[in-house]
């Protein structure tokens, strides 16, 4: 049994003494006025008006109780663990070694296929089984919490070794529940000690770290470890280098099929700490979102290219991304145009990548401010075409100058199905006059059959390699 059920069981028994005992002794002192007490009784209007008074108060004492019970519950009531408010207030005693977030990455799905019942049953058959697994392992009553919807933190008393390997093993031994498939994700903090909130936020940033990595490399590459004093240091030294404007980019060059030439880079990313240590993406993205700084990254990004488009070619122009938060906020919208203004830009240069995995759900409107920068003469591109039916989605409804192809479609080039998509979206990228990109083009037989297909652009370490910001502007100059 977990440990929120048997506090629960306590906490009601105690509420169940606290209501029974004004019941008791209302029913006491009935008796006592009816049988026990000399004299005759008499229901006078002042008698009936007392024992009136002393029912509805002991009623509403009793209503007041069991509302109270509901509201100050500590369990949440699907799985029985501990629910977000009663579980950190425990946390600030309890003082854990560990913290783990474990993520149901496909609740969402499961809902749209399984009826509540079910769906109920399933997330408190995970979390008891959870909790019988750490105590097989000799961790003595651990605290289990339902943070939201899908995500779970165990509070764990010992830094022993193994953690990751228990939690690895219960994904293994539970990926099908009740003939139902699961996709898990976790992450751990050790040496959970400090501010509370940071730590469950950078276990967040952890899990949303391996979900940008693509397909089967998110779990090799993803390191779901740390202790809390790393994430309060990665923390403040993004916050420094947003600050300071501590950009490194790298510049992936990307040939005209039709000309030969490089007339695009791809812009990559990456701050630097203080120290001088690249922080990448999918490190840094995730904090910046949560800690509300999309906005400000994205502007910040923005005036950094802006300055060096000046100093190559004017037949060049650059690709990068940005959110589509940052493009639907006005603030941003006008100081993005009020710099391309002022640096005298000209607007077709700047090509904005788009990547959403899911389809927005007010597409007329956003496809209103995509229409906003287009007609300032930006031009708008998809990233990883394809990989969704958001990518879809978009292109039905929306004219776009550029689709930048999945990898998967040139990583597997050769599988026959593979290679009967890719050409199917050329050609209807063709006719849409919708210019094309296929990336991670590394070996001599992709690029010939890429240009045999009809591709636009290619671009990859069989085409060049990137360039630093310092190559790129020798180049030029």
């Amino acid at each position: 049994m977990l440990l929120s059920e048997l506090e629960e069981r306590e906490r009601r028994f105690k509420l169940a003494l606290r209501a029974g005992v004004p019941v008791l002794m209302l029913v006491s002192l009935v008796f006592y006025a009816l049988f026990v007490q000399e004299g005759k009784f008499e229901l006078t209007p002042i008698n009936g008006f007392l024992i009136a008074a002393i029912i509805f108060i002991t009623v509403y004492f009793n209503y007041f109780l069991i509302d109270l019970s509901v509201k100050e519950s500590v369990v949440d009531q699907t799985t029985q663990s501990y629910n977000q408010k009663a579980f950190v207030e425990k946390l600030q005693a309890y003082k854990p070694n560990t913290l783990v977030l474990l993520v149901i990455r496909n609740l969402p799905v499961i809902n749209e296929n399984y009826g509540t019942e079910k769906v109920d049953l399933l997330l408190y058959t995970i979390i008891h089984k959870l909790n019988s697994m750490l105590t097989r392992y000799g961790f003595r009553n651990p605290l289990i919490a339902r943070r939201f919807g899908a995500e779970f933190v165990i509070a764990l008393d010992s830094n022993k070794e193994g953690i990751k390997e228990i939690f690895e093993t219960f994904i293994e031994e539970n990926k099908i529940i009740d003939e139902i498939e699961i996709d898990y994700a976790f992450a751990i903090v050790t040496e959970a000690q400090g501010n509370i909130e940071q730590i469950l936020g950078g276990l967040k940033d952890l899990i949303l770290a391996q979900d940008i990595q693509p397909g089967k490399e998110r779990r090799k590459a993803a390191n779901n470890v740390k202790n809390a004093q790393e994430i309060g240091e990665i923390e403040q030294h993004i916050i420094d280098a947003l600050q300071k404007r501590a950009f490194r980019l790298t510049f992936r060059p990307l040939l005209n099929t039709h000309t030969n030439t490089v007339d695009i880079y791809e812009i990559v990313a990456k701050m630097v700490s203080s120290d001088q240590e690249e922080i990448l993406p999918r490190v840094y993205l995730p904090i910046i979102n949560r800690l509300g700084l999309g906005v400000e990254y994205d502007y910040a990004l923005t005036e950094h290219i802006v300055k060096i488009l000046p100093l190559v070619d004017e037949s060049v122009s650059f690709t990068f991304n940005l959110s589509p938060f940052s493009l639907r906020n006005r603030s941003f919208q006008e100081k993005f145009f009020a710099l391309i203004e002022k640096e005298t830009i000209l607007p077709s240069r700047l090509i904005i990548q788009l990547y959403e995995r899911k389809t927005h759900h007010d597409l007329s409107g956003y496809f209103q401010t995509l229409n906003t920068f287009r007609q300032r003469g930006i031009r708008i591109c998809i990233d990883n075409f394809g990989s969704s039916n958001a990518s879809m989605e978009y292109m039905k409804h929306f004219k776009f100058d550029m689709v930048q192809f999945d990898r998967e479609y040139v990583t597997h080039l050769q599988d026959q199905t593979t290679h009967a998509m890719l050409s199917s979206l050329i050609g209807m990228s063709k006719s849409l006059h919708v210019q094309t990109v296929a990336k991670w083009v590394d070996k001599e037989e992709q690029k010939n059959e890429l240009i045999a297909l009809g591709i636009d652009y290619l671009q990859g370490f069989g085409i060049e390699k990137p360039l630093n910001e310092a190559q790129l502007i020798n180049r030029y100059n």
